[in-house]
């Protein structure tokens, strides 16, 4: 992505924006082949290709406006188009009138490169003015005939996994809004646990417990979560979801730990369920723990479900319920590349976006969505890819697998992300 942001003033056209589609019974502008417009990397798709009309290239305003979280109002009357967003918090409203190269700013006016003007039933904005009032960034490739958008940074809430590796990246801690420690797990007997080889509580070193560490978190305004995994592999899960007495067990033992730990919330990792059993029968047996838990930690203890994407494999999860009992779910939108797949290839954005989609389409409300995005996949001009789809669909934000990898590959990863998104200031 940041090739894109190189030269951004330097544009060969004055690229434009159209508001409204074409009126009943009006005739589209020709269409131009081979341009396209992307956003973050990632392409928008249009009721109307983009065009060039006397050497300005125009797109329909009202996705991009949607995509970057723009409000606009048009007023027929005074052929005006009011346009709101928010630029690193603070709010900006922009003021444009048809034919006018001078636009209202916060109440101030502003010159432009172009006036708006109306043509065909559409009014069509010069984005290389209107862009800059709300932090757009804007390129053009004349070679590729490709309109790039880098939308601004954005407060959202990031959270991020810390496994029993993650310890030398603790000083991350701060730049997230919560953090999921990765130390417990239904093992394969079906039986609630903190001690293991992969998911267990790490021993103390010093005057270092996996408390105090919990507890800084805590003091810096950070949730601390406690993850708990497991894996259907062999249907332990299933058993154990199954089985009132092993159930109730592993509920009190989770209860306990989050308690005796200091915990501020859960992280339900429950891997592998609707792949060979019956899915639907699956998706009941766990809506009913996750009701059961909910009820069985005190009520200011936050539930978070990890759920693998819609158009993977695994179908045993009723999403639309989790999201009603559960405070967030985490939408765990990679591993799409084949099975041996060298570390760092980026997952296909196409299916990140799909599986963003059937989420909110499952009845999963956007302010309870958070993108899992796996670090070991990305790369740091991928990575603001997958957050620029986040901020796209306006979700609650990102959780990071893990914590660990910030560092791992490469130092500009921790830079790259925080360049697109920053953790979110709760009240």
């Amino acid at each position: 992505m940041f090739a894109h942001r190189v030269g951004r003033n330097a544009l060969a056209a004055i690229v434009a924006l159209s508001l409204f589609g074409a009126a009943p019974g009006v005739s589209h502008v020709q269409a131009v082949p081979g341009i396209s417009v992307l956003l973050d990397d990632v392409g928008l798709q249009f009721d109307a290709a983009p065009r060039i009309e006397k050497g300005v290239t125009y797109v329909p305003f009202r996705t991009v406006g949607q995509a970057l979280g723009i409000e606009i109002a048009w007023n027929g009357k005074t052929q005006t188009v009011q346009a709101a967003g928010s630029v690193k918090g603070e709010t900006v409203e922009v003021l444009l009138h048809v034919g006018s190269k001078t636009a209202t700013v916060n109440g101030k006016q502003v010159k432009l490169a172009a006036a708006p003007i109306q043509r065909e039933g559409r009014v069509l904005i010069p984005l290389s003015s209107f862009s800059a009032q709300f932090g757009v960034g804007v390129s053009w490739n004349q070679s590729t005939r490709t309109v790039s958008l880098v939308s601004p940074q954005k407060e959202m809430h990031l959270r991020a996994f810390y496994a029993v590796q993650s310890f030398q990246e603790r000083d991350l801690v701060s730049s997230m809004n919560s953090v999921a420690y990765g130390w417990s797990r239904i093992d394969r007997d079906g039986q609630f646990t903190l001690e293991g080889d992969e998911y267990r509580m790490p021993a103390a070193a010093g005057e270092v417990t996996p408390q105090s560490l919990v507890q800084d978190a805590a003091n810096q305004g950070v949730r601390p979560y406690l993850m708990v995994y497991a894996l259907d592999g062999s249907g332990e899960l299933t058993r154990m979801l199954s089985d009132s007495s092993m159930r109730q067990k592993s509920i009190d033992g989770i209860a306990a730990a989050v308690k005796e730990n200091g915990f501020g919330g859960i992280v339900l990792d429950f891997e592998g369920l609707g792949f060979k059993l019956d899915a639907v029968e699956q998706q009941k047996l766990f809506n009913q723990y996750v009701k059961e838990l909910k009820n069985a930690v005190a009520s200011d203890i936050s539930l978070s479900i990890a759920v693998p994407p819609l158009n993977g494999a695994y179908k045993g999860y009723d999403y639309k319920t989790l999201a009603s009992v559960a405070d967030d779910l985490i939408i765990m939108a990679y591993q799409y590349n084949p099975v041996g797949t060298k570390a760092q290839v980026p997952e296909p954005n196409s299916l990140v976006e799909q599986a963003i989609k059937l989420a909110l389409e499952a009845g999963v409300p956007k302010q309870k969505l958070l993108l899992g995005i796996s670090l070991g996949s990305e790369k740091p001009d991928s990575v603001d890819d997958k957050l620029g789809l986040a901020k796209r669909y306006d979700l609650k934000g990102a959780a990071f697998w893990r914590l660990g990898l910030f560092r791992a590959y490469n130092s500009g990863m921790e830079s790259a992300v925080h360049a697109s998104a920053i953790k979110e200031t709760e009240s």
